[in-house]
């Protein structure tokens, strides 16, 4: 893989993560609640879940949902039954800075993880875009491994980014409208979210 392809890939990497999608919103909704300094756990779980996607992706789990509808089926209704929940919960969340319950750093972890890597559509896109800048004639493990970390990098570092700016913002929505106004933003979008992947079909 040459220099020119990897940078490629950052510069499309790097273009579809700026896009908030539902992980971002996650991380956005509980970073609001939390502050910055507490949203690290959320940052981890984006990350492990982008490598174990990705990982999965080229290990060739994105061929068996392509090819078995089964299985595509089990994972998409969990992922959007998972999403579904979560938009609930931050839909109810309290909005009184008393009332709030503190950010339990491996719950956050856990959501964010799960949010991330239970996603059939992130999977299947794995398996469509990572191979555009693998190169033939060199071996595929190191190429792998080079996009796989540089991936999961450039999508904590998006993550980080999304949660330092939320964290800032928190004194901003700290009146109880405008967080409850948030709150059913984001959880809004979630539950849509979650509706949009049970209604995916297969490609």
């Amino acid at each position: 893989m040459s220099l020119e392809t990897w940078i490629a890939f950052l510069l499309a990497s790097a273009a579809m993560l700026v896009i908030p999608g539902p992980t971002i919103l996650l991380v956005i909704g509980q970073s609001l609640g939390a502050g910055r300094g507490r949203a690290l756990p959320l940052v981890a779980g984006v990350a492990l879940g982008d490598l174990t996607a990705m990982s999965l992706s080229l290990a060739g789990l994105g061929a068996l949902l392509a090819a078995s509808a089964t299985a595509f089926t089990v994972l998409k209704w969990a992922g959007a039954a998972y999403l579904v929940w979560l938009g609930v919960r931050l839909w109810r969340a309290p909005v009184e800075a008393a009332a709030a319950p503190p950010l339990i750093a491996r719950r956050a972890l856990r959501d964010a993880y799960v949010v991330t890597a239970l996603n059939p559509k992130s999977i299947a896109f794995f398996v469509a875009f990572v191979p555009q800048f693998v190169s033939p004639a060199a071996p595929f493990a190191p190429q792998a491994l080079v996009l796989v970390a540089s991936f999961v990098t450039l999508a904590a570092l998006n993550a980080l980014a999304y949660a330092l700016l939320a964290g800032r913002l928190s004194g901003a929505v700290a009146r109880p409208a405008l967080r409850r106004g948030v709150n059913r933003l984001g959880g809004g979008v979630l539950i849509g979210a979650g509706l949009a992947t049970a209604a995916m079909r297969r490609a």
